[in-house]
């Protein structure tokens, strides 16, 4: 038996569409479209014809989707989770920059 799995690169700055939000996160697009909605998940400012995003949604949104099927969560829960796990995200890194000053300032 022969397992493929695609593997992609992903880069913040850059953006993609729906569709491929979908596909990465396995999530409908009626899902992604009540996140926007609860202001969960933002797209792109300014992006032309279909909506895009910025690529760093793709590891939450797999986290949230993720729990989403094994702890069978409504859309707006997910919406919450989203949250939190930005909220984590951002106190690592205020958490590693601490740790990064103080060795600098250590004897």
């Amino acid at each position: 038996m022969t397992l493929f799995t695609e593997a992609a690169w992903l880069d913040g700055r850059e953006t993609i569409t729906i569709a491929e939000l979908c596909r990465a996160c396995a999530l409908t697009p009626d899902e992604l479209h009540e996140l926007v909605a609860y202001g969960a998940l933002v797209p792109v400012a300014g992006a032309p014809g279909e909506a895009s995003f910025s690529a760093e949604w793709v590891m939450p949104l797999r986290a949230a989707g993720r729990l989403r099927r094994d702890l069978d969560l409504d859309v707006f829960a997910v919406s919450l989770v989203l949250g939190y796990l930005e909220r984590i995200s951002a106190l690592e890194g205020e958490l590693r920059s601490m740790h990064a000053r103080q060795a600098i300032h250590a004897p």
